[in-house]
């Protein structure tokens, strides 16, 4: 039970922090929670659905490819995590009229992400305990945070511009493209020292996740 705690609290923190920052006009609790269960349950099983695929058609055998790794972080890991998000934000939240500001595309990316880390960290927390949990609370959780923030900041703009497709379509690539990077410096650990270039990507992206964040409040037209 405790260990189950552990892996949720860093996941309960974030969501409290972007249902903070969604200042002027809240979203329904309901609507948040049915997101957050999309991205614990149907964006993993279609996750999982891409990775039995990607292994038939793209088996990676070789651990110590530079090349293998790269393809696996980007095409395998980042597309099938952040295109099982990308969906449920797509075709379940962006379409509901509560979606009524840009700032609603970062709330409901990260709902969906926080659900999809949720279920990641739980298992990966039961299996490796505490030191774990603490690792993960730092790094992996708000790595999918900063993901959402980023690929929800585009999907905002999205609903409310004729450059729709476009703009989405940005939001997702560039979800895949740091989500890539962070795994991408993890899996070639074999190079001694190339890990910190994940907390580099990690880092650059809770700046950008940040300056997102205040842009669409600025821009919120529920503004007083």
């Amino acid at each position: 039970m405790n260990l189950l705690l552990a892996a949720i609290a860093p996941v309960c923190v974030i969501i409290l922090y972007i249902y903070y920052k969604d200042k002027y006009e809240k979203e329904p609790k309901r609507l948040l929670v049915y997101n957050f269960l999309l991205g614990a349950i149907v964006s993993i099983i279609l996750t999982s659905i891409l990775y039995y695929g990607f292994d038939i058609i793209l088996p990676l055998s070789n651990k110590t490819s530079v090349f293998q790794q790269f393809v696996k972080a980007f095409f395998v890991v980042g597309l099938s995590e952040e295109f099982s998000k990308y969906v449920i934000i797509r075709y379940f939240a962006q379409p509901k009229s509560a979606f009524n500001e840009p700032f609603d595309g970062i709330v409901y990316a990260v709902m969906v992400s926080m659900g999809f880390a949720a279920t990641e960290n739980i298992f990966y927390v039961l299996e490796g305990g505490y030191h774990t949990a603490l690792a993960r609370a730092f790094t992996a959780v708000p790595a999918h945070a900063t993901f959402g923030i980023l690929m929800g900041y585009y999907m905002g703009k999205a609903k409310f511009s004729n450059r729709k497709g476009i703009l989405n379509l940005t939001g997702l690539l560039l979800a895949i493209m740091f989500h890539g990077a962070y795994d991408f410096f993890l899996f070639i650990d074999f190079i001694p020292g190339i890990w910190t270039g994940a907390f580099v990507s990690l880092f650059i992206g809770i700046l950008l996740s940040r300056k997102a964040i205040k842009k669409h409040q600025a821009a919120s037209k529920f503004k007083v």
